[in-house]
């Protein structure tokens, strides 16, 4: 018996969990538009070159722009290759 509620509360519990989200942030790009509400969904879009831009399209929306936090430059210039010495 004692089994069974206890098969049966994990059971709820599963269903009862909010589903895992996936990394907010675009590591790509340095500016993000974090949207607001429940017309269109809390979420950010990491799509932006310019504070400017984001701000552009943020306009008149439930929405702020923010720096990214996780921008990765990408480098102009590829590494140069150490050589080993044998």
């Amino acid at each position: 018996m004692v089994k069974l509620i206890f098969a049966t509360l994990a059971l709820a519990m599963a269903f009862v969990a909010a589903p895992a989200q996936a990394q907010w942030y675009d590591s790509s790009h340095p500016i993000c538009l974090h949207v607001f509400g429940e017309l269109e969904g809390e979420r950010m879009d990491c799509v932006f070159t310019s504070l400017a831009q984001c701000e552009a399209t943020a306009s008149g929306r439930s929405a702020m722009c923010e720096v990214n936090p996780y921008f990765a430059p990408v480098s102009r210039f590829a590494p140069i290759p150490r050589r080993r010495r044998h």
